[in-house]
């Protein structure tokens, strides 16, 4: 499992790059890259936010918004069989199936921590 590092309110995803012997962090959320590395926690800290400064500045500059938009929609396939088990069980619940996935990966996101 990766990492998740909080560095000026922002989540950055953390991980060790073996090849280099340093941990790797990238700002999520974000229009672009926005990466730095580390030996430590702490170089980890200020690498990233000199790096998230950097992004934001160049968005600014280029009158860019820094931010992804999510429009709340997401398509995903997935086997028949296993369609027909989640809409039953979404029914027997008394839920949409688009109701029963919202709260089953709010759950998910809950048991991960990241609420």
């Amino acid at each position: 499992m990766k990492n998740i590092m909080m560095i000026n309110d922002h989540k950055a995803i953390i991980q060790y790059d073996p090849e280099l012997d340093l941990f790797r962090g990238e700002f999520v959320g974000l229009n672009g890259g926005a990466d730095f590395y580390g030996e430590s926690i702490t170089n980890l800290e200020s690498e990233g936010s000199q790096s998230l400064q950097a992004f934001m500045d160049v968005c600014k500059e280029n009158g860019i918004d820094p931010y992804k938009s999510f429009s709340g929609k997401f398509m995903t396939r997935i086997p028949s069989d296993l369609h027909e088990q989640v809409s039953t069980i979404a029914t027997s619940h008394g839920m949409s199936l688009n109701q029963w996935v919202t709260d089953t990966l709010t759950n998910a996101i809950n048991d991960e921590g990241m609420a």
